[in-house]
């Protein structure tokens, strides 16, 4: 902890009312539950099984998003997923009756509810030490998305990569959590601009361990920052192709590039040109 959430809902007063309850209700024991079980949280998944069975609702989100990564032989704990994870499971109190939206914003990773009709923009910002915002996306109830989380070695989270920014629309935001965590470590080169150092001397409660992180990033050339963009687009567009996310948009160094067209929704930009 702690775990900051930014919640809204748009309907009937007396059902956003309830929703707000049943959301109270069902946080309470979110962070004792997880605490329960972190040590084995934090270790990485294996990739040639499932791996353990969490208790933990929050817990079993978690490990199943983080498991395709895995699975394709990535270094990845269910701590990647935590924030969506717990965003997705309070989400659920407002599937109900008379609430026609409503968001969990849970540090930047996002769960949805879309009545029929609905819609919801986010606002995506590439760089938080320069706050504008650089682009728009617009996810309608008619898709199947109903997640989206940020990821990048400036945000609050370690990163192994050099992305500025990478986010991710998806299923839920558990999947997209785990799925932008894992584009931005394959944002990366190397190059002398890029400084890091051991995650555990960074934080030294990390579940990176001894695996080394980003701290600072220089000027890039631009051979850079196209490799490193490239590198991660492509791991995004093989996660759409095989169905796992709808949509990513990585920055770098003021550099954008995206996986495609979002279906189910639309990406407004503002100042810049996709760099494919």
């Amino acid at each position: 902890g702690p775990i900051d959430l930014v919640i809204g809902a748009d309907g009937d007063p007396a059902a956003c009312d309830a929703a707000h309850e049943a959301c109270w209700e069902t946080f309470q024991p979110v962070l004792t539950t997880l605490v329960a079980e972190l040590a084995a949280l934090r270790q990485p998944l294996p990739t040639a099984h499932a791996g353990p069975a969490f208790e933990g609702p929050v817990a079993r989100r978690m490990a199943v998003a983080c498991r395709p990564h895995a699975h394709d032989g990535l270094f990845i704990t269910p701590m990647a997923a935590v924030a969506g994870s717990v965003a997705d499971h309070l989400i659920q109190g407002y599937r109900r009756a008379g609430v026609r939206r409503a968001f969990i914003n849970n540090g930047g990773d996002i769960a949805l509810h879309l009545q029929p009709g609905e819609h919801w923009r986010a606002g995506v910002v590439g760089n938080v030490d320069a706050p504008a915002l650089d682009a728009s996306l617009v996810v309608t109830a008619e898709s199947p998305f109903r997640g989206m989380a940020t990821s990048g070695w400036r945000g609050r989270s370690l990163s192994m990569g050099i992305a500025d920014s990478v986010t991710v629309v998806a299923r839920d935001a558990a999947t997209a959590d785990a799925a932008a965590t894992i584009i931005a470590n394959h944002v990366d080169v190397a190059d002398a601009a890029v400084i890091k150092r051991a995650a555990n001397q960074v934080r030294d409660d990390s579940d990176l361990g001894d695996l080394p992180v980003t701290v600072s990033v220089g000027a890039l050339s631009e051979a850079s920052i196209e490799q490193a963009l490239s590198r991660g687009l492509a791991y995004a567009r093989e996660l759409v192709e095989r169905g796992v996310i709808g949509h990513a948009l990585l920055a770098l160094a003021g550099r954008w590039v995206q996986t495609g067209a979002l279906a189910g929704g639309r990406l407004e930009h503002t100042g810049w040109m996709e760099a494919a």
